[in-house]
């Protein structure tokens, strides 16, 4: 069978032995520093690979926004005082990585290079620019200062440098945390097979990760302080595993503005779930099902939904027509949804009780376990529902996960009624979230103030960078030709 032209080998040009890893990288994340060879404007692979360029702009088609908060409101008051609870969309495809990035309100307005909430690291998976700058001025250089300073030069959407190697072709791990992120874990990886490249490739965007403080002198002597992207895999990739790395080392993301609880956020841990389910064990790869042969046989660049074309992916292996795997897999997501209401209606219910329980007059010490236990709850929730397609890739693990979760929360609702009647409250009932306005405001988040300095960012800063990184060089002009410009708020 012809399959994957162009990911042809096994690819060990970047990965080798894990052993080497360390040795290249260094304790330092400098970086090679120089003239990078990453050919990061996609329309540069064009040329030679016209067909694998018009699939791989098919990912524009995935161009519909889905307000999840909106859809499931109780999610703001779960991310109450984080960037999520003012906006999250469902996933598109990968021509709108980064567009999506800019336009969400979660990356803020910045008006300069130094402006804005977020730190450099938000870039890192939505570009090859992204290695490309790394090569060029350092690693740790890379991971310094805020999110704008590099908008004129981040600007290439998820493509072809993300999974090849410029020079060869060949699949490689284009970065250095994933590199990293697999040499501690306890899983050995000192040989990749064809198969597991056709997956980690996809795990340098599709994981879980944290952004770990790291100081550094620069050039000029002078002390800088790096945020890099760091992989919590040294316990193992269940959730379990990843919560007690980073109880370990005390960290949260960001503190509750409600409950007060030191909360973690779950990115996207897809390949730490499909590591646990029957397709990895089966040896079936992300590319399998999203990447699938095409009439012709060659790889199928539109990654997407395997749904949307169960015929060339599932249909492959499953002894099965295609309205039947439709149902089964209908079965598999209702289940997983009707575990999520239960339990981000059990937490989101159980932030709001503790704020009520500070404002009876409850005392930290009062509170020490309701707020691990919401910390705690909440991961385990965010853990299943962050990986999306985690209903199919391990449909039985993330069933169990949110199990955790609603009873861990249910055991904080339990804790704070008795510290609610210790302080004279009787039958709370928690105040009205149903609807992402309701909830949003109980979340304090100020959505029209959001949006007006997002449209501003929009038509100047954000022009701005376009203008630059064409003149430049950087971006290719007709790089977004076709794309929709949607987004979840009004422009």
């Amino acid at each position: 069978m012809k399959k994957y032209a162009l990911l042809l080998g096994v690819s060990l040009i970047a990965l080798m032995a894990l052993g080497m890893f360390s040795s290249a990288i260094g304790d330092s994340h400098g970086g090679t520093k120089g003239k990078s060879a990453v050919k990061a404007k996609n329309e540069d692979w064009k040329a030679e690979f016209p067909d694998y360029y018009e699939s791989w702009r098919g990912t524009s088609k995935s161009d519909e926004i889905v307000d999840m908060l909106k859809k499931n409101p109780q999610m703001v008051i779960l991310w109450a005082g984080y960037g999520f609870a003012k906006d999250y969309n469902k996933a598109r495809g990968h021509m709108y990585g980064l567009v999506s990035n800019v336009n969400s309100l979660r990356t803020g307005a910045p008006t300069g290079p130094t402006d804005g909430p977020m730190p450099t690291a938000c870039w890192t998976c939505k570009s090859p620019d992204v290695q490309r700058v790394i090569d060029e001025d350092g690693e740790n250089e890379y991971f310094t200062g805020k999110w704008a300073r590099l908008g004129d030069q981040i600007v290439n959407t998820i493509g072809c440098a993300d999974c090849h190697d410029s020079e060869s072709y060949e699949l490689t791990i284009s970065r250095d945390y994933l590199a990293r992120g697999l040499e501690a874990s306890p899983v050995d990886y000192s040989k990749v097979d064809d198969t597991q490249m056709h997956s980690l490739v996809c795990a340098g965007c599709h994981v879980e990760y944290y952004f770990k403080a790291t100081e550094y002198k620069d050039t000029a002597g002078a002390d800088q302080k790096a945020m890099v992207v760091t992989l919590p895999w040294s316990e193992g990739f269940l959730a379990e595993e990843a919560e007690a790395y980073y109880d370990g080392i005390d960290f949260a993301d960001w503190t509750h503005s409600i409950s007060k609880a030191p909360m973690l956020k779950a990115q996207h841990p897809d390949y730490e779930l499909y590591t646990t389910g029957l397709h990895f064990k089966r040896g079936v790869s992300c590319a399998d099902c999203h990447m699938p042969e095409t009439a012709d046989g060659e790889a199928d660049h539109a990654v997407s939904n395997p749904m949307t074309n169960i015929k060339n992916s599932c249909l492959n292996c499953h002894d099965a027509t295609e309205e039947e795997l439709k149902a089964t897999l209908e079965i598999k997501y209702n289940r997983r949804e009707q575990l999520n209401q239960m339990a981000m209606n059990t937490l989101a219910t159980a932030h709001l009780e503790a704020g009520k329980a500070w404002e009876a007059g409850a005392t930290e010490a009062e509170m020490a376990e309701v707020l691990q236990l919401l910390r705690s709850g909440q991961w385990f929730w965010d853990y299943a529902i962050a990986s999306h397609g985690g209903y199919i890739h391990a449909p039985e693990e993330s069933l169990r996960v949110l199990g955790v979760a609603i009873n861990k929360g249910s055991d904080a609702r339990i804790k704070l009624a008795g510290i609610l009647a210790k302080h004279g409250v009787m039958n709370y009932e928690a105040p009205d979230y149903s609807t992402k306005e309701k909830a949003q405001a109980l979340a304090g988040v100020d959505l029209e103030k959001e949006i007006k300095a997002k449209i501003q960012f929009r038509n100047t800063l954000f022009k701005e960078w376009t203008e630059s990184a064409i003149k430049n060089g950087y971006l290719d002009p007709d790089a977004r030709k076709g794309m929709t410009d949607n987004t979840s708020y009004p422009k």
